[in-house]
């Protein structure tokens, strides 16, 4: 045989093996992620330049500090990557009363911004504890559903264990104020131990008890108040309680179905607050239009869908903790997409919550990119397991 036939021959053993090895874990999954910060810190840079130049005097300050985040989030990310799932479940108590003791920290050595004591700081950045609260709140509720799943589904005093330690982190959190993420550790709850199979009518229960109690808090705290009167017609008040929305909605207008370009937003020149943080879901709606902020909607949607995936994988492979904790990554991830837009398009009264990988925000990208790698390292055990289950099925 010629060495083209053996060429050719190699080549089609090399295809074959190729097609029947599988990836050691989702590559789409990673490189959706890397796309997203890589057009967050765009986005970023864009929307920032005006507000670096007012603070910093440098209009490239704010972009060369997401540009050290998303190193740190990169090198977290990876390091995460070698911490068994077997770690997270042994140690997910102990991690609960970190978050517990860092939300304390913040009430009492913590940073206050804009009337919220929210951050803790590190010298290199100041850290949200509430962030790392939900990404450890998550770990034990995955472990507890695990430990306490016949006696959540048997009777009432299993489905209530869970929502008291809720009920102490969110006392912590509502101290700072954060509303916003009391919601969202709100919903990811409900949402687990409806999967996990509690009963209907205690999830009836738990909504009426969760929607009163945030009517309550609305109602004793005036600020909170003018946010859902703004929300409701923000154009009653728009130099007021209204202004942000407004600006907001102006924005979304301006930028129509294609955009004004790439840089040229006019909302985030002093007009529209936390135009880089909160809000930026308005900036690029008014620089690449509605059909470039659809675009990154669809594929925020895709990473939600590939996370709850690798959830669903795991709980077939009997690796319930692990699936518990993706869907409530999934989860989290979802509905954190859907308060900020909709709290930029005024469908939702203003939150303060970040659009994930996109927002500028240290805590938040770093801890976000944490919970990637474990859903990364789910994925990783999942496929080690089946392949294992494969070659002793070829063995016999």
């Amino acid at each position: 045989m010629s060495r083209i036939g053996f060429g050719l021959v190699s080549l089609t053993k090399r295809n074959k093996l190729k097609e029947t090895t599988p990836a050691l874990y989702d590559r789409g999954l990673l490189f959706l992620v890397l796309a997203l910060m890589a057009f967050g810190w765009v986005m970023v840079t864009s929307a920032s330049l005006p507000v670096s130049e007012k603070i910093y005097n440098n209009e490239y300050y704010i972009s060369i500090k997401h540009a050290a985040f998303i190193f740190i989030a990169l090198t977290a990310m990876l390091t995460v990557l070698f911490f068994k799932m077997q770690w997270w479940q042994r140690f997910n108590m102990e991690l609960l009363f970190v978050a517990i003791v860092l939300l304390v920290a913040v009430l009492l050595i913590g940073s206050t911004v804009n009337g919220s004591r929210r951050w803790l700081s590190l010298g290199i950045f100041n850290l949200q504890a509430a962030e790392v609260a939900k990404l450890f709140f998550f770990s034990f509720l995955a472990g507890y559903l695990v430990r306490q799943h016949e006696q959540l589904r048997e009777n009432v005093i299993g489905f209530a264990k869970p929502l008291v330690v809720f009920m102490i982190l969110a006392v912590l959190l509502l101290m700072q104020p954060d509303l916003g993420t009391v919601i969202v550790m709100f919903v990811t709850t409900v949402a687990l131990l409806f999967l996990a199979g509690a009963k209907i009518w205690q999830f009836i229960a738990l909504i009426a008890s969760g929607l009163l109690a945030v009517w309550t808090l609305i109602m004793l705290e005036p600020y909170r108040m003018r946010r859902v009167v703004s929300f409701v017609d923000p154009w009653a008040d728009p130099f007021g309680s209204g202004y942000q929305l407004t600006q907001s909605l102006m924005a979304y207008g301006r930028g129509s179905w294609s955009g004004l370009g790439l840089g040229n937003s006019i909302q985030k020149l002093d007009y529209l607050p936390e135009s880089h943080t909160d809000f930026i879901a308005a900036v690029i709606a008014e620089e690449i239009g509605f059909v470039g902020l659809s675009i990154l909607v669809m594929m925020l949607g895709w990473l939600v869908y590939k996370i709850l995936n690798v959830g669903r994988l795991a709980m077939e492979k009997s690796q319930h903790y692990n699936g518990f904790f993706a869907y409530a990554i999934g989860i989290w991830i979802a509905f954190q997409v859907f308060v900020n837009i909709g709290a930029s398009t005024g469908m939702l009264p203003t939150k303060g919550l970040t659009l994930p990988f996109i927002s500028y925000g240290g805590s938040s990208l770093i801890v976000f990119s944490i919970a990637i790698a474990i859903v990364l390292r789910i994925d990783f055990e999942t496929r080690a397991l089946e392949r294992t289950e494969k070659d002793e099925l070829s063995n016999e």
